[in-house]
Formats: C-alpha cells, structure tokens, sequence
C-alpha cells in the first residue's frame, strides 16, 4: 500500500518543498493551507488539498476528519505550519503572544490529538514537530516565537516518550536559517505586534533586523528540504534533525557560552546598550 503523509502549513516553504518531494517519493500527500488556492501547484503534481486554520480548533477537525475519511491510515504527521511573531516581550500586546502560541503549540497539538486515535490503531506512524533553533537559544525581539518554539519541542519530548508503547515515533526538527518567506512574513506582523511601542521605539531599526536575520547566508530551500526529506524516509529516523544554517552554532552557544558573555554578545549584536 502506499504510505500516507499529512503535512500542514504546505501554500509555501519547508511545508510546499517538503510536500513536493514526498509526491516524488510515490507517497500520497494530504497538503493544508489556510486557503487552498495557494495549493494549486501541489494539486498539479497529484496533492490532495485540505484547508486547515491552526487558529480555530473545529477547522482542524474537520481537516484530519477528511483526511481520515479518504485514507486508510495516515503513516506520517509532518507539523509544520506557524509564523513568527517579533518584537520586545515588554510591550507585545498580550494578544498577539495568544495568537503565536496558539499557532505555534496549541493549533499543532490539536493536529496530533486529532490523528493519534487512528495511529494507535494502525501501528508504526511517525509524527514530525517542526521546532527552531531559536527554542534553544533566543535572543532580543524573538521571544514570543522562542518561547513558542520552545514549547514546543517540550511537547515533543514529552510524547515521544508517552506514544513510544504505540509504535509511534516522534521527530523534533529544529531548522536553522533556511530561504523561504519566514522573514517576510514576520516583518509584515509587525504593525500589530510592534503596536505599543514605548520605550523600545528607539530599537525599530534592531527589531526589523531581527525579522530579517534568519535569511542572511541561509541555507537554500530545495537543499534543506532535500536533505530532511532522505531523513524522514529512512527505516530509523533520529529524535532530534538540526539543519539550515546556524542550527549547531546556536545550540553550542547556549550550552558551552557562560550567559553573561552570551548575553553581552547578543546586547551587542541588536544595539541594546
């Protein structure tokens, strides 16, 4: 039988590149998207379309329910859909940071609570959490989405050990930087999660450079997903997958930098003096 992958998060980037090539690998791919049109490409190439809103928990129902009512099992969960949202953890309004957990941990658990019931049934499945570097180590103006990330990956941790006894095995991908959109679509939210600026209004020019960060010498795309895809179709896959640029430096740095150096290295790098 061919396998089965649900990928979320799949109208651009890892998710699109990442659905691309599991349809070269002859596996039937399940892709979301807030608004399927953006899918027209994949459903070119042979991809199922489902629209899915992390935001609202019946729309995430309703996405596995279809999904559940076309294919006989779902053999992979690939959680990639999310934003980043940026900007002083002092004044970022509160609902924004709702908004970026809610996206980023409680829309992906609603995902996984929703397929874990036929996965106990069907046996060996796998679940793939896309983290980030950035739950490792954050740093000035990434708090919201770090500490999301973050979450995120202790989630992870958390049921990799608790759906083991069902054969299901969960994978934290913690990217570094990789070309896409990310940053792209993190400066456009800036006009609502930068929107009570006081006291850091000074460091706008430092908080668009945060946005932006992730795409300097990045890791090209198709390589990235290139990469995790060979990864995920092996017989073993590893609990953790670091790749994209910086996704070792980071974690060297926040387990071997004493933190006051750490943190001077940081307050310099963003202007906070």
């Amino acid at each position: 039988m061919k396998r089965t992958v649900l990928i979320t998060g799949c109208s651009s980037g890892i998710g699109e590149a990442l659905a691309h090539n599991f349809l070269k690998a002859g596996w039937t791919v399940y892709a979301t998207a807030r608004n399927t049109d953006a899918l027209h490409t994949l459903t070119s190439l042979g991809a199922h379309p489902v629209p899915m809103d992390l935001m609202d928990e019946a729309s995430v129902t309703a996405a596995v329910d279809h999904v559940h009512a076309h294919a006989p099992h779902i053999d992979m969960l690939i959680n990639n859909a999310g934003y980043g949202a940026m900007g002083p953890m002092a004044e970022m309004p509160v609902d924004e940071l709702r908004r970026q957990f809610q996206a980023n941990l409680f829309g992906q658990m609603a995902v996984i609570q929703a397929v874990v019931p036929s996965m106990i049934e069907n046996g060996r499945s796998h679940i793939i959490n896309i983290g980030s570097v950035s739950g490792i180590l954050p740093t000035p103006f990434s708090g919201a989405y770090a500490s999301s990330k973050a979450a995120f990956h202790a989630v992870s941790d958390a049921l990799r050990l608790e759906l083991a006894p069902f054969g299901i095995s969960v994978v934290t991908v913690q990217p570094g930087g990789i070309a896409s959109r990310f940053s792209a679509n993190a400066e456009a939210q800036l006009k609502e999660t930068t929107r009570n600026l006081n006291h850091y209004a000074a460091s706008m020019d430092a908080i668009i450079r945060r946005t932006r960060i992730s795409q300097e010498s990045a890791m090209p795309l198709d390589q990235f997903a290139d990469k995790l895809t060979a990864t995920l179709l092996k017989d073993s896959i590893p609990p953790v997958i670091r790749l994209g640029t910086h996704s070792r430096l980071l974690p060297f740095l926040q387990k071997w930098i004493p933190t006051r150096r750490r943190d001077a290295i940081l307050m310099k790098k963003f202007k906070l003096k």
